[in-house]
């Protein structure tokens, strides 16, 4: 989500002109931000830029979703969905989709 008004973009050009040890004063005139709201956000991180952030590969995938909604609509029950995505039957029941059932 980020601070309203400052797009990804602007924050990874905050980060890298401060690794490159920019002022908080330097890098807001070249971002056309407050200085208030430079302080903000490398305050909130403690001066470190985040890692940037990535889904857990244990996750179900937008096709993986759409296998076990195609499945319920024929019928099928959850453990032979699962078999045929390779996923527990627990994973499978707790997907948005069967919330509908």
């Amino acid at each position: 989500m980020g601070r309203p008004g400052m797009s990804d973009a602007v924050k990874e050009d905050l980060w890298r002109r401060w690794r490159a040890g920019d002022s908080i004063s330097v890098i807001s005139r070249a971002l056309g931000k407050p200085p208030g709201s430079i302080f903000t956000v490398l305050k909130h991180h403690g001066g470190i830029a985040p890692a940037a952030r990535a889904r857990r590969a244990d996750r179900l995938s937008a096709a993986d979703r759409e296998l076990i909604s195609r499945g319920l609509e024929a019928g099928a029950s959850l453990r032979s969905i699962a078999v045929s995505i390779g996923r527990p039957a627990s994973t499978v029941g707790r997907s948005p989709a069967t919330a509908a059932e």
